[in-house]
């Protein structure tokens, strides 16, 4: 069987279409500048050449109808008809603490998610148009949710609650929530097969580290602590995101610059991080290109990103009473060698020693610590669009 994985953003939508028994992705593009003049669809069928086309999308509807006639058309489509299409897996940011696991998707779960809308208002309202055009383009076809807070709501209240008055929790339900769960079951799953143990035997911590960045402790198969909160902006340092900081610079920023909450807050999420302290970029890239020319601000927001990970790693195998592996995913975990060694190197303490060879590694599935380490470290690859297919055919 065949599932289509969607990933709607407010004005984009990734998709993929996999192979349930082999697990391969047959076909994969992404919709931009959806709502936008040019908008176009970028499509890659398996072993073929990727192609980009200027379509008018002025909503997510007409993007799933490029979608469909991209996998359809008779040049380089991939399958004949949409009966081919067993089911359609959704990834939702937001849902919650109504939804603790992946559900098919009827009128009554739409309702759940809009009202998490609040909580996520860039992405939710987009999950929903997209989930309502699959269901008119594929009716009859199930859709399923994959909720990125869900994996998350097996942490205790000490982890999930603010020190805050609880009435606003009570009420309007404000509470650390976590995101990228999604990428961070996935990783932590494959790193207990790696070890050849049962998961519900391993403490891990996962290092989701990209443009967003987000930290996971994993207990005998359970979140139980995660770095971002009420929304992605809390945590450590991201490539535009401050990450945590003392909520007074929120006022202290609109007071100076004579701007509105929701622009200070702005500031936070897009001008920060990263970007913020080396004023060169969001790519860590451009970052290291930057250190290696002699860029102080560069080498500046590396140590503060380091920092920042460091910090949660130290206070998530404290929490845990102990690790038994550190798992780097993402684009940065993946890829960014020098990240990794930065990291690891203030880990001392937890017995950790890196294979400086292994730590080459790009892209790859490797263990970069060496066979006297304590501690396991391991880089991973995340594969979120997997993890929702497989997700989607569980409940089938």
């Amino acid at each position: 069987m065949k599932v289509l994985v969607i990933n709607c953003g407010s004005s984009s939508l990734k998709f993929q279409l996999i192979d349930s028994d082999s697990e391969k992705a047959v076909a994969k593009g992404l919709c931009e500048r959806i709502g936008i003049d040019k908008s176009r669809i970028a499509y890659t069928p398996a072993g073929g050449e990727k192609e980009i086309k200027e379509i008018e999308m002025p909503t997510h509807s007409e993007a799933i109808k490029a979608v469909i006639e991209a996998l359809t058309n008779n040049e380089t489509g991939v399958i004949s008809e949409l009966s081919e299409v067993g089911a359609v897996g959704h990834r939702v940011v937001h849902g919650g603490e109504y939804f603790n696991k992946s559900v098919v998707i009827d009128e009554d779960v739409i309702a759940k998610i809009e009202e998490c809308n609040d909580l996520a208002p860039l992405h939710n309202p987009a999950n929903i148009i997209g989930i309502r055009a699959c269901m008119e383009a594929m009716p009859g076809t199930v859709n399923v949710a994959v909720f990125d807070t869900a994996f998350h709501q097996t942490m205790p209240r000490e982890s999930y609650l603010y020190a805050i008055p609880k009435r606003y929790y009570d009420e309007y339900k404000i509470r650390r929530y976590g995101f990228h769960g999604t990428s961070h079951s996935f990783v932590s799953k494959r790193t207990s097969e790696i070890l050849g143990k049962d998961y519900e035997d391993v403490k891990t911590i996962v290092c989701h580290l990209g443009n967003g960045a987000s930290i996971c402790a994993v207990e005998n198969g359970k979140s139980v602590d995660t770095s971002m909160g009420l929304t992605p902006l809390e945590g450590v340092v991201m490539g535009t995101r401050s990450g945590d900081v003392d909520p007074e610079i929120v006022k202290t920023i609109a007071k100076k610059d004579g701007v509105t909450v929701d622009e200070a807050l702005n500031v936070l999420n897009k001008q920060s991080g990263v970007f913020g302290v080396s004023q060169v970029s969001s790519d860590f890239r451009d970052i290291d290109a930057a250190i290696a020319q002699g860029n102080d601000d560069a080498v500046a927001a590396m140590e503060v990103f380091v920092h920042s990970v460091v910090k949660y790693v130290g206070a998530y195998a404290a929490a845990m009473n102990g690790v038994d592996c550190i798992a780097f995913t993402a684009g940065v975990g993946e890829n960014n060698p020098g990240v990794r060694a930065r990291v690891c190197e203030k880990l001392g303490y937890l017995g950790i020693t890196i294979n400086q060879e292994a730590n080459k590694v790009m892209g790859e599935e490797r263990e970069i610590s060496t066979p006297d380490s304590k501690v396991k470290v391991w880089v991973v690859p995340t594969n979120e669009e997997l993890a929702i297919a497989r997700e989607t055919l569980e409940l089938l």
